[in-house]
């Protein structure tokens, strides 16, 4: 379980790793309210699909698996999306058309095929949690960084909402697809080459030993 909750949120980060579902993580990540709300609508959706494809996985004929695993996250994403709606509609209205494009999510479909479809409930969950997790937390340091640097704020939409002062630059390319792209670039050459350094300290150790 461990070393399946590493592989979501480290060593396979749908983002910063795998680099995909790319589109919602450069359309909504301008604040980290918007970012934090996508990550946990699509933790929500990985999980409710892994468990389902997870429980009907010997009753899904294998030829038609595709089909049946779309027709379970379209529900799952309906359901995420209607309470969205129904508890956040700020959220919801800032999300628009990328809450119900979930469905579409290559991540969401890669892990019903990959890893619910071949194992049991509890590993799927944790699989999905994990997966889930991994995409929010990436989703939350692009638009954190985006949101600091084009607008001077912190979370703002919530009650705890940071104002940096006037004093501080703003530069609003940050907040614009273009910054969306340099900001994802630069994060991702930054924790690749940190991943390089870390294991050229472990590669030295053991040879040292």
């Amino acid at each position: 379980m461990i070393k399946i909750l590493k592989r979501g949120i480290v060593s396979d980060n749908p983002i910063f790793v795998q680099a995909v579902a790319l589109c919602p993580a450069l359309a909504v990540t301008s604040t980290v309210f918007n970012g934090i709300g996508m990550g946990l609508a699509t933790t929500f959706a990985i999980l409710i699909t892994n468990v389902l494809i997870s429980l009907l996985r010997k009753a899904i004929p294998d030829k038609v698996r595709i089909p049946c695993f779309i027709v379970v996250i379209a529900g799952a994403v309906t359901v995420v999306n209607m309470l969205v709606e129904a508890f956040v509609p700020a959220l919801h209205a800032n999300l628009g058309i990328f809450l119900p494009l979930i469905a579409v999510n290559c991540i969401v479909l890669a892990r019903g095929e990959s890893f619910a479809f071949k194992n049991g409930p509890l590993r799927s969950a944790v699989d999905g949690i994990a997966m889930g997790l991994g995409f929010a937390l990436s989703l939350t340091l692009l638009s954190a960084v985006r949101e600091i640097l084009g607008s001077g704020t912190l979370f703002y939409g919530l009650p705890f909402a940071v104002t940096l002062p006037d004093s501080f630059p703003r530069t609003l390319l940050f907040i614009l697809p273009p910054g969306a792209f340099i900001t994802l670039a630069v994060l991702m050459a930054g924790l690749r080459f940190m991943g390089h350094l870390r294991r050229e300290r472990q590669f030295s150790k053991e040879a040292n030993v």
